[in-house]
């Protein structure tokens, strides 16, 4: 019996500090929200006309998408120091899910309507703006809140 006793006080602290180590590489945070990245370079002589673009059409999109609770906010971001290569100006937009296919098609003929543009349409503008902008890529992060 006491050779049992003292199998159990030893092996109860053994136990517990198997266990706690677990319980500390829990990870310190929680998923946020999505942040999409647009990297766009302004050609030059080209910055007056890419503004007046943002500030309207891409600004009343993403007012628009934010109405709708499609995405949680939206920022430019200019690149103040660039090096060669660089994008001048980062086109970021929050959302805290992704949408699945379905989904994506509502949200595109949502747009359409409120745009009052077909897809050849919208294409056709984006392309215009070419002229005096370059979409260098994009990337996608996502935000790791503290707990």
């Amino acid at each position: 019996m006491r050779k049992s006793m003292l199998a159990a006080l030893i092996a109860v602290p053994l136990m517990l500090s198997v266990a706690t180590p677990a319980a500390g590489q829990n990870s310190p945070f929680t998923p946020g929200d999505y942040e999409d990245v647009g990297m766009i370079d302004v050609s030059d002589g080209g910055g007056y006309e890419y503004a007046m673009f943002l500030a309207n059409t891409w600004r009343k999109n993403q007012e628009f998408a934010k109405s709708k609770g499609w995405i949680t906010g939206y920022q430019v971001l200019a690149n103040v120091n660039a090096r060669p290569g660089e994008p001048d100006l980062y086109l970021v937009t929050s959302y805290s899910t992704m949408p699945d296919a379905a989904e994506e098609e509502k949200r595109a003929a949502a747009y359409r309507e409120f745009m009052k543009q077909t897809d050849a349409q919208m294409e056709a503008a984006s392309g215009d703006r070419a002229k005096y902008r370059t979409v260098m890529g994009s990337f996608l992060l996502r935000q790791l809140n503290f707990k």
